[in-house]
């Protein structure tokens, strides 16, 4: 399954797994702690979360190589919206080799 992963340095990385979470848990069987957090798309789509001290890592997995690239966008536009207040830089994701 085609993967890929960001790191994104934030003091805030709970903060942000948990709205992202919250968010999404009206549509999907979201599992969060202030740690972690798993998002099940469906249809062969999951994002996982993990809140470092420094850092929010987002990890995306699809069943379809060609949908990676817009679930990327799908996850990196909803965290960006919600750290409105905090400027990100731009979010760069690292493909499973």
């Amino acid at each position: 399954m085609p993967t890929s992963q960001a790191r994104v340095p934030t003091a805030e990385a709970s903060r942000y797994l948990q709205q992202l979470c919250r968010h999404w848990s009206h549509k999907f069987p979201v599992e969060s702690t202030p740690v972690h957090g798993r998002v099940p798309f469906g249809e062969g789509r999951v994002c996982t979360f993990e809140a470092e001290p420094d850092a929010l890592v987002m990890r995306v997995a699809t069943a379809d190589p060609g949908g990676l690239t817009r679930l990327e966008n799908v996850v990196s536009d909803h965290l960006l919206r919600f750290a409105f207040r905090e400027h990100l830089g731009e979010i760069t994701w690292s493909r499973a080799a």
